[in-house]
């Protein structure tokens, strides 16, 4: 991939921001990875809907508990991890950033003063999930000299199947944290953006924010690290996942990222892990691939030996994946 460097103030270069980021468990690839699936009786493949991929198995495709059979742990630890970073760095500010009562970031500071801030993107499959869940993403950042900032928003079922709304409070949480960092300290030329899963759907949708209309620059976002995300929301839509998604056709154009690149104005780091689904790998693979072919600044990393679950898990681990993207990124250092 070639590389250009364009410095803006408060930001990184391109150049700067990739430094390093393939080292330890991750790889820079184009090339498809093996997915790794739970154990399943045999059947007969059925008619082609998607790619090579039959109904079954695309409804799988974007089923993680088909691809990672140790979910169920993992959210058990990341609860009683949560409780732990709790107590070491204290309960954050919970502010409004909208009129409704879910419409609220919960910010995490740091000691440093004019610090930068990573402003996180939840997932769940557009349905689970809240902002108080991740104060164990938020300690590490806040301990290496950044401020945390985790939106809340509503649930695709709290819509009515609707994810438009999803999308414009994801985009007026980062406007308002853009205007309002002086309050908590923090430094507004130096935000970026983490997220996964479900939340890397959003954070693709807020990376092609039209922001002049929120009036904001349009580099709102010196970098993001986009972890196992949905970029295109065709295949998304023939899936299971339309029995709680009212999918129309303005809702897949608008809402699909990678249908509006030239509307990127943020360096992107994207993710996933090799034993992800065969859909969440491809993609990532196919956005930045057609990232790179618009000249847009990606870097596409591969996590060795990493779930869904694993790899959103990573974001709390300055030293594993996500979250050594993330430190890099902001150049922070942890030690």
């Amino acid at each position: 991939m070639q590389e250009h460097d364009h410095p803006s103030d408060g930001g990184v270069s391109r150049r700067g921001l990739f430094a390093g980021a393939a080292a330890g468990a991750l790889a820079l690839t184009g090339e498809p990875a093996a997915a790794q699936r739970c154990p399943a009786p045999p059947r007969a493949k059925g008619p082609l809907v998607w790619l090579d991929l039959d109904q079954q198995e695309l409804d799988d495709a974007y089923d993680q508990s088909v691809y990672a059979f140790n979910a169920k742990n993992i959210a058990e630890r990341q609860a009683a991890n949560n409780e732990l970073a709790l107590s070491t760095i204290g309960k954050p500010e919970r502010v409004a950033y909208g009129p409704t009562g879910i419409e609220r970031v919960d910010i995490y500071k740091t000691k440093r003063p004019n610090a930068p801030t990573l402003i996180f993107i939840h997932g769940g499959a557009w349905q689970n999930g809240r902002s108080a869940n991740f104060a164990v993403y938020a300690e590490p950042f806040v301990k290496a000299g950044a401020n945390f900032v985790a939106v809340d928003f509503n649930s695709v079922r709290e819509t009515n199947g609707d994810l438009f709304p999803l999308v414009d409070q994801c985009r007026r949480a980062v406007a308002w944290v853009y205007r309002n960092a002086a309050s908590f300290d923090g430094n507004p030329d130096a935000l970026y953006l983490c997220s996964r899963s479900s939340g890397s759907h959003l954070a693709g949708c807020v990376v092609v924010t039209e922001w002049v209309k929120l009036g904001v620059p349009l580099d709102v976002l010196k970098g993001a690290v986009l972890g196992s995300g949905m970029y295109d929301l065709k295949p998304v839509r023939m899936s299971k996942r339309s029995a709680y998604v009212k999918f129309t056709d303005d809702m897949e154009q608008q809402l699909s990222a990678q249908r509006h690149i030239d509307k990127i104005n943020t360096p992107l780091v994207l993710v996933h892990g090799t034993l992800e689904t065969p859909e969440f790998q491809r993609q990532s693979r196919d956005f930045a691939a057609s990232l790179r072919a618009a000249g847009k600044p990606v870097q596409l990393l591969v996590a060795k030996g990493y779930n869904h679950y694993e790899v959103g898990e990573t974001i709390g681990h300055p030293y594993a994946v996500l979250g050594r993207a993330a430190m890099e990124m902001m150049k922070l250092n942890f030690g």
